[in-house]
């Protein structure tokens, strides 16, 4: 079975979690960051992400806030936090 558990292979989870139907890649990354407390992972599609990004000045596109997030590695989950809470 899939096991959700700290310190867990993302990539193993993140490929059969979007495996299953309805469970794609926003999902996957929720459960990594959360679940298996990968500190490296980022959600650029993210509303909220993205509307806090906006009021920190930052890119709001997917994919060129994705690339500037970059930036953050291998701390991206907290970034993840920041954006949020200035949504």
């Amino acid at each position: 079975g899939l096991e959700l558990e700290p310190g867990g292979d993302r990539e193993e989870t993140v490929r059969r979690l979007t495996a299953l139907p309805g469970i794609g890649p926003w999902t996957a990354g929720y459960v990594a960051m959360r679940a298996l407390g990968d500190p490296d992972v980022f959600l650029p599609t993210d509303l909220a992400v993205r509307r806090g990004a906006a009021a920190l000045g930052l890119p709001t596109d997917p994919k060129n806030l994705d690339a500037y997030a970059d930036r953050w590695r291998p701390w991206r989950s907290y970034a993840v936090i920041r954006l949020w809470r200035a949504a």
